[in-house]
């Protein structure tokens, strides 16, 4: 009997090994990869699922996440995949253990696409989660009506006992002029009306999921997506100044002279109705002054600088912070190598932009919390020289006091970084 019992407790005990560790693989994944990898699709990086399969030794992946540029200079397999997935090359995390990344490829080697869920792509979990909220409230609501209903009738059968037993009381004060239901009703409207009014005031000026009309119906699945045109081609600003900046009509054109007609899937927006491609690029044409006929610009008969008809294009900004907010794009970008997608969702995937982010205080903190920075490795002089001044972090690194550097340990979560 005792056999059988050390058995079960032997069998348990590996379970939940096994599951502590898919736990900590999905957690170091999503920590460490989920911005430029996805278990079981292509993303900014290559899908993780099967990895090891493809690849072409046991312990290539060490070396591959150890230290990518030096792996990139001396493998063939290496070299393919940064000619594969070009310009983007995967950052160094030499402090990650062989433990920790066969944790990672367990994960997303047993990972399972959760079902779809409704509501704009990339907003996952919004609609469950509002109808969750909404359940709980008409849950709440019923049990206060079953619960003032059995006091009424606990009421009246305490009456009813009374007569039987010719005990005399006093008349019941009705519900309504009872100063205990009375205070009970004023405390939860109080508490209500305060809980609306403090999360309207935190939702004013957010805008997730808002999505205008634009002047042009500029598709970024068919740009970024099936075209695979890099963000920054268009957007340069985002990683070399504050701004992620718009678009001059001139890019645009760099690659419509030549492409005047839409020859791709059709293009169909969220209401159904179908966008005709080609007609979209005459619009283009218009803003630009362009003569697609003649493959010249419109002649400058004003004296204007530019060709008569043209005019800049009217884009609706989607994404706004307060005044009071400093956000530096190619701090992020060239500095913490993050990619688009971590504020943006999956951008390549948009037929038409929004919002995806609420771009709040504490979505932003939350990210500062858990995104590492590109730590200085002295061992072998990779990673951001600028942190070369943080001793402290350098020593607790090498003496296995901490296993990597946060960005709110360099001070990320200080009020003067965004507000100053």
């Amino acid at each position: 009997m005792y056999r059988f019992v050390a058995s079960l407790i032997i069998i348990a005990f590996v379970s939940n090994n096994n599951a502590f560790a898919q736990g900590e693989g999905e957690a170091i994944f999503k920590a460490q990869c989920a911005n430029c990898h996805k278990p079981d699709q292509d993303y900014t990086g290559p899908a993780l699922k099967g990895a090891r399969d493809r690849e072409p030794s046991k312990d290539w992946v060490y070396k591959w996440v150890a230290n990518p540029s030096g792996m990139i200079a001396s493998d063939a397999y290496a070299k393919g995949l940064a000619e594969k997935w070009k310009p983007t090359i995967m950052t160094a995390f030499p402090n990650l253990k062989k433990a920790e990344i066969d944790a990672i490829l367990d994960y997303c080697d047993a990972y399972k696409a959760p079902e779809p869920t409704s509501g704009k792509p990339g907003a996952v979990g919004a609609p469950e989660d509002s109808n969750s909220s909404l359940m709980f409230g008409i849950l709440t609501l019923i049990l206060a009506i079953v619960a003032f209903i059995l006091l009424q009738v606990n009421s009246n059968l305490r009456k009813l006992s009374d007569d039987k037993e010719g005990v005399l009381r006093g008349e019941p004060v009705p519900f309504y002029r009872n100063k205990t239901y009375l205070m009970s009703a004023v405390l939860l409207l109080f508490g209500l009306g305060g809980y609306y009014t403090i999360n309207g005031a935190m939702g004013l000026g957010r805008m997730q999921n808002y999505q205008p009309e634009q002047p042009i119906y500029y598709s970024h699945k068919v740009h970024a997506g099936t075209n695979q045109i890099s963000c920054l081609y268009c957007h340069g600003g985002a990683q070399d100044s504050k701004s992620g900046s718009i678009p001059s009509v001139n890019v645009c054109m760099n690659c419509h002279m030549s492409i005047k007609e839409y020859k791709g899937e059709a293009i169909v927006k969220e209401d159904g109705t179908q966008v005709n491609g080609t007609a979209e690029i005459q619009k283009l044409y218009a803003y630009a002054g362009w003569n697609p006929e003649t493959k010249a610009y419109n002649p400058d008969n004003n004296g204007d600088g530019a060709p008569d008809g043209s005019r800049p294009i009217e884009w609706v900004k989607i994404h706004n912070l307060p005044d009071h907010v400093y956000f530096n794009h190619s701090q992020h970008i060239k500095v913490g190598k993050q990619q688009c997608q971590t504020c943006h969702g999956n951008i390549q995937e948009m037929p038409e932009v929004y919002q995806f982010s609420d771009l709040s205080m504490g979505w932003c903190i939350n990210c500062h919390r858990e995104s590492k920075v590109d730590f200085y490795n002295k061992a072998d002089s990779t990673g951001n020289k600028f942190y070369s001044i943080y001793e402290k972090f350098h020593t607790d690194l090498k003496n296995k006091k901490m296993d990597s550097v946060t960005v709110e340990k360099i001070g990320g979560t200080e009020c003067q970084k965004c507000h100053y």
